[in-house]
């Protein structure tokens, strides 16, 4: 008797996480969605050569030295969310998909197919968007890291002209 009590204890405690889990994938498809337009933004503004670095407002701004180091550190975070929902999203769709096959497969035992459906829709679904947000955010992720390690690198390469020409 303990080990059903158990796991009607490990059930129970998976279905409170179903609309957590489904919050944070309509999150993530938000911050998707918006990561996307201004990643459409900066890139229509790259090739008519109106783009403003953000890497080089960055530098200007500070009051410090800032080394290579200190940029390559600033990237890393200003990537940081879209590397987090880009490898978070699918987990979380996973778990949004599993919660409800419980249910769905005790539905199916009863016959009750109307439910089994119900079921399956809210788990397909929330693994679809999951999956949407994360390859948006990995596709912007891969192409805005290369376009801030260009920029660093032709910081680099004026810092070094600066300080040839310092005789440094």
């Amino acid at each position: 008797m303990e080990i059903l009590q158990l796991e009607s204890l490990i059930y129970q405690a998976s279905k409170l996480f179903l609309w957590p889990v489904m919050l944070l994938i309509l999150l993530s498809l938000m911050f998707s969605i918006i990561a996307l337009g201004s990643f459409l933004t900066e890139s229509v503004l790259r090739n008519m050569n109106r783009y403003h670095s953000v890497l080089m407002k960055h530098v200007n701004h500070s009051n410090l030295l800032l080394t290579p180091d200190d940029l390559e550190l600033w990237i890393i975070k200003r990537l940081e969310w879209l590397r987090i929902i880009s490898r978070t999203a699918p987990m979380l769709g996973l778990i949004a998909t599993m919660i409800p096959m419980g249910p769905a497969l005790l539905a199916l035992s009863s016959g009750d197919t109307g439910q089994v459906g119900q079921n399956m829709v809210v788990a397909f679904s929330s693994v679809i968007l999951s999956l949407v947000s994360a390859s948006i955010c990995f596709y912007i992720l891969v192409i805005r890291r290369r376009w801030l390690l260009e920029e660093l690198r032709q910081y680099e390469i004026k810092q070094q002209i600066i300080a040839m020409k310092d005789g440094v």
